[in-house]
């Protein structure tokens, strides 16, 4: 049974690929299931499912049936982007001032992380990341934090040439914390927690950063409980707002 046509935008292609979403909210859909679905043609139907796989937007479940994809979540968690700064700046300050070192919160836009905040030292600021800066996902404990909790595919797909490995995210998800030394920049250390939605989803990750003749080789060892207490804060706040 073919969905209720609603009207349309008068861009053809963008109406049907609304379709095919539209149906995917009900749950993962075989090609045949999407076709009756939506009374698309096969091929179309077909050709604009894969596209939007490409685009992240759909993707495939182990049987192969088509299902709404990760990007849909990240374009929704950078609605609640607002909040998360509106709450950022007295929990990053408290951070700073516990540890003595920068603090930074990190968002992830595709294949990069971006500071959305940062609480700076007062003096050292070559050890800073300001607001705006693109740090590869590849590297760093914020970078392990925003991986560790990713649907199976696409941590898979973030592994690939990544520093860190499967064995450092999955001691990353049983005690709550990454950290890392030398791994994104050589000398640099730093202590990352995740911050989540009011629905469970990792949507940040509070960090602290600095030398390694600060921070230690162990970093965590001194870190994690204040970088752990300034996630749940930022979580806690989210829920409440």
């Amino acid at each position: 049974m073919t969905m209720p046509e609603n009207s349309g935008s008068g861009v053809g292609v963008l109406d049907k690929a609304a379709q095919i979403l539209d149906c995917l909210e009900a749950g993962p859909a075989s090609l045949s299931q999407l076709v009756e679905a939506t009374g698309l043609a096969r091929p179309t139907a077909h050709r604009l499912a894969v596209a939007l796989t490409h685009h992240r937007l759909v993707s495939r479940d182990v049987q192969g049936r088509f299902m709404l994809g990760a990007r849909l979540g990240e374009l929704s968690n950078s609605v609640g982007e607002d909040r998360l700064l509106a709450v950022a700046e007295p929990v990053l300050n408290q951070l700073r001032n516990a540890t003595g070192e920068s603090s930074q919160i990190f968002r992830r836009q595709g294949d990069w992380r971006v500071c959305v905040a940062s609480a700076e030292r007062p003096i050292g600021l070559h050890d800073t990341i300001p607001v705006g800066t693109q740090l590869s996902m590849k590297a760093g404990s914020a970078a392990q934090v925003l991986t560790a909790w990713e649907d199976r595919p696409r941590l898979l797909e973030d592994l690939h040439q990544a520093r860190f490995s499967a064995t450092t995210l999955a001691a990353v998800r049983r005690r709550g914390w990454a950290q890392s030394t030398g791994e994104r920049e050589r000398g640099t250390a730093s202590v990352s927690a995740p911050v989540r939605s009011p629905a469970g989803k990792v949507i940040a990750a509070v960090s602290i950063a600095g030398p390694m003749e600060r921070l230690g080789r162990q970093p965590g060892r001194l870190y994690a409980e204040a970088v752990c207490e300034a996630a749940a804060s930022l979580t806690e706040a989210l829920r409440s707002s």
